[in-house]
């Protein structure tokens, strides 16, 4: 099983360098599990280029509506108590971000006890570290 963090899914969405990376990973396995808010912060990355004119409004678009595609397959874990309650714990042993700990916890939530055998797919150095001390095997940019 995998689970995906916000910047492994735009790589999915747009051309990126972790592009490649990110589709065969999908290729191989299609299932995507993520944070319930991983949509919110997709958009954010697509709206984020286009404001930075690095994207056509009508390619926006397009990637936005891909998006919703997307998200529309994807496993999404609720933001319960419980991801709260991880999520402080990780704030505390990590130099990491709210949305992060968010992301980290999900993917703890998902995993139970068999983390070693999740993959954790992120292209977000910081993440990338957290992720691998808390027993994830971490995908990260290659």
């Amino acid at each position: 099983m995998r689970y995906w963090d916000a910047s492994a899914l735009v790589p999915l969405i747009v051309n990126e360098h972790a592009s490649a990376q990110s589709r065969e990973l999908l290729r191989m396995d299609g299932e995507i599990a993520t944070w319930w808010l991983s949509k919110v912060e997709c958009a954010s990355a697509l709206n984020r280029l286009s404001r930075a004119g690095q994207m056509p409004e009508n390619y926006l678009r397009d990637c936005l509506s891909s998006l919703e595609l997307l998200a529309d397959s994807w496993i999404e874990i609720q933001p319960v108590s419980e991801v709260r309650s991880i999520a402080l714990r990780l704030l505390r042993l990590h130099a990491i971000r709210t949305a992060d700990a968010m992301q980290l916890a999900s993917a703890i939530v998902v995993a139970g006890e068999d983390r070693h055998a999740t993959q954790f797919v992120c292209y977000d150095r910081r993440l990338d570290e957290a992720a691998d001390r808390e027993g994830f095997r971490v995908v990260g940019v290659e």
